[in-house]
């Protein structure tokens, strides 16, 4: 084994790498989203699993044919175009960004509880757009220190849930899981189909293992293990967190909870774990807003230097942060925090990720095309095309279920991204010659 491949990492660490990018702010407030709807749910965590592995069969496969792949334009323009590279890199950008909000949304659901201050929503709204702007300070500092603030987040933030996922069957009650088993008033079928979009934000990094195939040992091999792996990791864990706290606590009191986590540990053991488990989700989540900041800090640089975001997004301090385009992300989160704003924090959180995982699909959907098409120096096997078959159905899936004004205004922001594209990039080749 040589030098540079031990260095790499093998199919179960890159595996756990996967599972880690998926599981994060979903993990605290998914379970308050879909209490709305039911138990009956729990088939679209199922379903929502094997889209989720038909997408990640894709980009293993892409990994594979492109191992250095850091960005969806390098698996995009080459079957599709320049334009559908800017468009696809772009979306998945705004979606990482917009993202975050639903983090920060999590983060202060649980941090409330530990604080002398009511619930509104100017209190909830001022406490995002704070948690925000300290993620931003923490940023500028460089990426090293944000890595370790994460880490410490992970280690005594997750510990304590790992804690009430494994002890909570003990006190699980199949009478009070049958009794909210579908609370929407439509077939069970509708009330699976409409929740797919909302469980998909669960997945939402999937595409992880093959960014990272350049560190993986064997990657044909391994990425496609790690990939799937991750996935299957993902959902179980989310579906059995699910139906755990559906049979504990009744809906109705779950989808009113900021910090639904907290709301089961008081169930289980009493009034003095509410404040140990909101502070370690509290933890858990804030680190992830700084790391995730971190990513679209990043990723938005490496965008300017293709040309598809303006030159100050590239704009890297001594210490290699992203100081500029950190603060015009942390500009535009706090806008999406006003006008997302709603009654409750599970509405809230919803509206975000339905949101987000629309202008991601649109990303994903430029991957399976890429499969599909395949390029004049690389055609398209009959695997590829299968994978990249499925990958379309996946994504047809989700566009369909998701609420049709998010869809259209969707569409509208890629329009408008495309043609300022095209407007202002033909604008700095008129006057070139100058």
């Amino acid at each position: 084994m040589s030098a540079e491949t031990a260095k790499k990492i093998g199919p179960v660490l890159a595996t756990f790498v996967v599972a880690n990018n998926m599981i994060g702010s979903g993990f605290f407030l998914l379970p308050a989203s879909l209490a709305e709807v039911g138990g009956v749910t729990a088939f679209s965590w199922l379903v929502g699993t094997l889209i989720a592995m038909a997408l990640g069969g894709a980009f293993a496969r892409l990994a594979r044919q492109y191992p250095d792949l850091n960005s969806p334009d390098d698996y995009v323009r080459p079957a599709l175009g320049r334009d559908m590279g800017f468009l696809a890199t772009t979306l998945y950008w705004t979606s990482s960004w917009m993202g975050n909000n639903a983090i920060a949304v999590a983060a202060f659901g649980y941090l409330v509880i530990l604080l002398p201050i009511d619930d509104s929503g100017s209190v909830r709204l001022v406490g995002q757009i704070v948690l925000i702007w300290l993620m931003f300070a923490l940023n500028l500092l460089g990426p090293r220190s944000i890595a370790r603030f994460q880490s410490m987040c992970v280690i005594f933030g997750l510990l304590p849930v790992v804690a009430v996922l494994i002890a909570g069957w003990g006190s699980f009650d199949p009478g009070i899981y049958r009794e909210s088993w579908n609370l929407t008033g439509k077939s069970d079928a509708v009330a699976v189909f409409n929740e797919l979009a909302p469980v998909f934000w669960a997945f939402v990094g999937l595409e992880t293992g093959a960014m990272v195939a350049g560190v993986v040992r064997d990657p044909d091999r391994n990425v496609p293990i790690a990939t799937i792996g991750g996935i299957l990791i993902a959902g179980v864990v989310y579906l059995v967190s699910s139906v755990l706290m559906m049979g504990i606590v009744p809906a109705g009191q779950m989808a009113a909870s900021s910090a639904p986590f907290a709301l089961v540990a008081g169930q289980m053991f009493g009034p003095w774990a509410i404040p140990v488990i909101a502070a370690a989700a509290a933890l858990k989540a804030t680190g992830t807003l700084g790391g995730w900041m971190l990513v679209t800090g990043e990723s938005g640089a490496r965008a300017a230097q293709r040309g598809f975001l303006p030159s100050i997004f590239g704009r890297l301090r001594a210490n290699g942060s992203a100081g500029w385009g950190l603060f015009i992300i942390a500009l535009s989160m706090t806008v999406i925090s006003v006008v997302t704003l709603a009654p409750t924090v599970s509405g809230q959180f919803k509206t975000i990720i339905e949101m987000v995982v629309t202008l991601v699909v649109m990303a994903y959907i430029a991957a399976g095309l890429s499969l599909l098409l395949g390029t004049r120096e690389r055609p398209s096997t009959a695997s590829d095309r299968v994978l990249g078959m499925l990958a379309l159905v996946a994504c047809g899936l989700l566009v369909w279920s998701t609420n049709v004004n998010i869809l259209i205004g969707s569409l509208v922001i890629a329009l408008l991204a495309l043609a300022a594209y095209r407007g202002f990039g033909r604008r700095r080749k008129a006057e070139a010659p100058r």
